[in-house]
């Protein structure tokens, strides 16, 4: 799992990078979400609990000798130490790890998007996704780093005549995921009650993995999460890459499983207003929650644009899966127009290359992606949208969209150029969530980020925040305060800020990874970037295989990738265990640093 990333002596390599071919992603629509790289924490006293025995007490199931399958998959000595394999059971795959002289078998697939495992990082008794960075305890299955919600299967592995044999249910086989026991409400409440011992604001990764975590620990008191939207918790950053995906699709956990688990989830619930004397949220129906423990988690909203035309139809802001169902629509083989490189706003415009007649998108810079990734990588993603027939205009911005009957016709720049527009994204940005807060006494910064201690508490007590909001110590850069709007580092804040209402406070153990995907191709990045002062590049950027290794004051501080595959993942490792990387170490391409005994 992630560790902080402390400073250590410098470890100096020599070994040559090779080049690994990327996996395609299957685009599987697939829960996630929980972790343990806190695993050594366990339930106390604090608010409502039940014992260890208690929170293990899930339904047991009951299965019959022909609901398991057993096989005989390798001689013992096929294997070496810290060597991984996927192998077929008849009734299922299953993946065979051998680490230090001993055996274990777990599922093969991440239970995030379905990567295959064995293509991962296996280091110090966890294995970490190729695709995305989760970690799974290689012993138990549970899932000790984010992003997923989902643990995996184990397998019994046994040793005979120097046979190594797997049993395994076929069902776990089948659904190579496995959700952890939690506790259920012991509490008894009317749920028409305004009162709340925990209460969410915000369904996101931060808000769910919350409430899931605090039941799993033991947790049984009553937890209501509510949010504006209206549905239950969906993956948001599918909706800029699969236009046309449902709710349905989208979804991470369903009404019936929240229900299953006393999570209550109340939707179309906005709240205007918080009072922290009394402990109490206003919404904006007019009805108020009062809370022991608040927890929020309300996410990012897009920045507004000025621009002459404000009322003119079929100009979106991608929120929610029906703005990104109507973008798809209403591009069907007509113009369609992007302002913003954001990573949202890429993702949107190469999601309707096979769609649209024509893509256009407006940037206010000379190159997109410039200052997270640097000008050489940057210009390589520009070139392989301008291949496919993506139109830029840069170092531009919106004068005026012009409307015929209301709805959008052209979409005017301040340089006095035309494009014609059928439906146009705005893709500029955001900012956190939290105009609710301006009278409530939690603590602001300018920008309108909150502010929070190392377990995710604000300056009030008793009132947490996570996610896309707020400003928090990172290990990283020696605890100062920084905002990570990541999918993966929500799910982190939503476990640490469960730990700490429960009187076991705990510290940000991970590495922040983050992932984009345009034309069938994936980027992937791992670490924090910000002020980066130089790049170095190994591999082809043109052919977009590469790494590219950011670094500040001659220490790599990130890295992204591009058909490179598992190396974000390993550098993940490395920073995780708190060892420094050298700009040195990387310039020659020699690698050995990335090497660690029995992780191969």
């Amino acid at each position: 799992m992630g560790g902080c990333l402390s400073k250590s002596k410098p470890v100096e390599v020599k070994v040559e990078l090779t080049l690994l071919e990327k996996d395609k992603e299957a685009d599987v629509m697939s829960p996630n979400g929980k972790t343990s790289p806190f695993s050594d924490c366990r339930p106390n006293g604090a608010l409502g609990h039940c014992s260890d025995e208690d929170a293990a007490a899930a339904p047991l199931r009951l299965y019959k000798p022909r609901d398991y399958v057993e096989a005989s998959v390798c001689h013992v000595k096929d294997m070496e130490n810290g060597q991984m394999r996927e192998v077929d059971l008849g009734s299922g795959r299953a993946l065979l790890i051998k680490e230090h002289g001993e055996f274990s078998a777990i599922g093969h697939k991440c239970p995030h998007y379905g990567a295959p495992l064995v293509k991962g990082v296996l280091s110090k008794g966890h294995v970490r996704c190729p695709w995305h960075g989760a970690c799974f305890n290689i012993a138990t299955g549970d899932i000790e780093d984010f992003p997923g919600l989902d643990s995996l299967p184990t397998f019994q592995v046994r040793v005979e005549k120097d046979k190594v044999i797997i049993r395994a249910n076929k069902q776990d086989l089948q659904s190579q995921k496995r959700s952890k026991a939690m506790a259920r409400c012991s509490a008894v409440i009317n749920s028409s009650t305004g009162f709340s011992h925990i209460l969410i604001v915000g369904s996101g990764p931060a808000g769910l993995v919350c409430a899931e975590t605090l039941r799993q620990e033991g947790f049984t008191d009553r937890i209501v999460m509510c949010t504006m939207d209206k549905y239950p918790p969906y993956d948001r950053p599918k909706l800029s890459k699969s236009l046309e995906s449902t709710a349905e699709q989208l979804r991470l956990r369903s009404i019936d499983f929240l229900q299953a688990h006393d999570i209550e989830l109340l939707t179309e619930k906005e709240a205007v207003a918080v009072d922290v004397k009394v402990k109490a949220v206003t919404f904006q129906d007019g009805s108020r929650m009062e809370y022991r423990r608040l927890f929020i988690a309300t996410g990012s909203k897009p920045k507004p644009l000025n621009y002459k035309g404000q009322d003119v139809r079929n100009v979106f802001h991608l929120r929610t899966p029906e703005d990104a169902n109507n973008v798809a629509r209403l591009a069907n083989n007509k113009n369609a127009v992007i302002v913003g490189t954001s990573f949202v706003g890429m993702e949107v415009a190469a999601a309707l290359t096979d769609k649209a007649h024509s893509v256009s998108i407006i940037g206010i810079e000379a190159v997109p992606f410039r200052k997270a990734l640097g000008e050489k990588v940057g210009k390589a993603i520009m070139k392989l949208f301008e291949t496919n027939r993506v139109k830029f205009y840069m170092l531009n911005e919106v004068s005026e969209m012009v409307g015929h009957h209301g709805q959008l016709k052209e979409v005017v720049l301040k340089s006095g150029k035309v494009l014609r527009a059928d439906v146009c994204i705005i893709g500029t940005g955001s900012g956190p969530a939290t105009g609710f807060l301006k009278q409530s006494g939690v603590h602001m910064d300018s920008k309108g980020f909150v502010p929070v201690n190392k377990t995710m508490q604000t300056n009030i007590d008793g009132v947490y925040a996570g996610g896309d909001i707020v400003t928090f110590p990172f290990p990283g850069r020696s605890n100062k305060k920084v905002n990570i709007p990541h999918w993966q580092m929500a799910h982190v804040h939503g476990r640490v800020a469960a730990l700490g209402m429960m009187g076991r406070p705990t510290e940000i153990k991970t590495v922040p990874y983050f992932w984009s995907a345009m034309f069938g191709k994936s980027l992937r990045y791992a670490g924090y970037g910000e002020g980066f002062d130089d790049v170095v590049i190994q591999g082809d950027v043109d052919e977009l295989k590469f790494v590219a290794f950011y670094t500040r004051s001659e220490e790599v501080v990130a890295v992204a990738s591009m058909n490179y595959d598992p190396i974000v993942s390993r550098v993940a490792e490395v920073l995780g265990s708190g060892k420094t990387i050298r700009k040195r170490d990387v310039e020659t391409g020699d690698m050995s640093w990335l090497i660690d005994k029995g992780s191969q």
